[in-house]
């Protein structure tokens, strides 16, 4: 399984992107997916999820701005960032594991670079 992350760029303050992440492997075979980010100098950290039953969740700092998705159908999960600010700059990954046999499996994207300026 191989994930691919797209849609990063260089946008200003208060604009909008779209990251998009393809999955090689069934997207519902998948149960968690999410995004994470690493900004420079700072840990990689959990920006969002949804967990097999649907429940989404975000961190604090981009509730309400960013909207996770994810779609089956086509194999692919989203993360819709709006109202960005320069905070958010760093680099997003995206993310997913499955079960296997008893053990998790994680799988990662290669990240794309998001940059907010003020």
């Amino acid at each position: 399984v191989q994930l691919q992350a797209s849609g990063g760029g260089l946008v200003q303050a208060g604009e909008s992107l779209r990251l998009s992440c393809t999955a090689s492997g069934r997207m519902f075979n998948f149960n968690t997916v999410a995004w994470y980010r690493q900004a420079p100098g700072k840990q990689r950290e959990l920006v969002a999820n949804i967990i097999r039953s649907g429940v989404k969740n975000y961190v604090d700092s981009v509730r309400g701005r960013f909207t996770i998705s994810r779609d089956n159908s086509k194999n692919m999960m989203y993360l819709q960032m709006n109202n960005l600010e320069p905070e958010d700059t760093a680099v997003y990954y995206c993310y997913a594991n499955s079960i296997v046999g008893y053990g998790v499996a994680d799988y990662w994207g290669q990240g794309t670079l998001v940059t907010v300026s003020s």
